[in-house]
């Protein structure tokens, strides 16, 4: 399949975002929304409020990263909102994880799973059958701008082998310093969704619609035979 790739809202111009989705509606795959509760990570990104606000202007899947202790209270919140994916963290939700993917499909939102790097891929072994995505985390969650982990590239390629094995049909995605400097080895590990934020597209450029441009020239330099 075609890489896709998913623009960390988080990393935007927030007093330009409206001007900044609508340049991202013709380009992009789908939008990646960070919400923390200063909790489950310390620190705190966007809102419930922020889906329902942007969801007029943005022509594309919104999918929501659940950095928080208890993803069950925000459930109904984003389905309302407008989220068309819902991906609490697997620390979070294996006490009752086959409750919660009932209750997102049940909304109407596509389910998935978001694992932190020390989160090995068989602590959600028994409900990949039940996720439309993967997420793995190159970097602990919670701050931008963080080292690269190399050890996950071992679970990209695993996340990959499982789907082939066994006929699974998730997205496999990997949020945490997807750029030049990574393109190669997440390509070749697996990798199909591609999120970029601050090194990997805001940071390029001024204009958004330039940073967009030197990124896909970068990633196809990059992931070139």
């Amino acid at each position: 399949m075609k890489p896709l790739f998913a623009p960390s809202l988080m990393c935007a111009d927030l007093l330009s975002i409206k001007e900044q989705v609508e340049i991202l509606n013709d380009r992009a795959d789908l939008y990646h929304i960070d919400i923390m509760d200063g909790h489950f990570v310390r620190n705190f990104s966007l809102s419930p409020s922020f889906v329902e606000q942007i969801k007029p202007v943005a022509k594309l899947p919104m999918d929501v990263h659940l950095m928080v202790e208890h993803p069950e209270d925000f459930l109904e919140m984003l389905a309302r909102a407008g989220a068309d994916y819902i991906s609490p963290h697997a620390e979070t939700i294996n006490r009752d994880a086959f409750r919660t993917y009932k209750r997102i499909r049940e909304l109407g939102c596509k389910t998935g799973v978001v694992l932190n790097p020390a989160t090995p891929l068989e602590y959600v072994r028994h409900y990949l059958h039940l996720l439309d995505k993967i997420t793995i985390l190159t970097v602990d969650a919670g701050f931008v701008g963080q080292t690269f982990i190399p050890e996950m590239l071992k679970k990209i390629e695993q996340a990959k082998e499982w789907k082939e094995k066994y006929g699974y049909t998730y997205l496999i995605e990997v949020d945490g310093s997807c750029n030049e400097k990574t393109y190669r080895q997440l390509s070749r590990a697996g990798c199909e969704v591609f999120i970029v934020g601050a090194s990997g597209l805001f940071q390029l450029d001024p204009d958004l619609r330039v940073a967009w441009e030197k990124m896909q020239n970068v990633f196809h330099r990059c992931t070139a035979a």
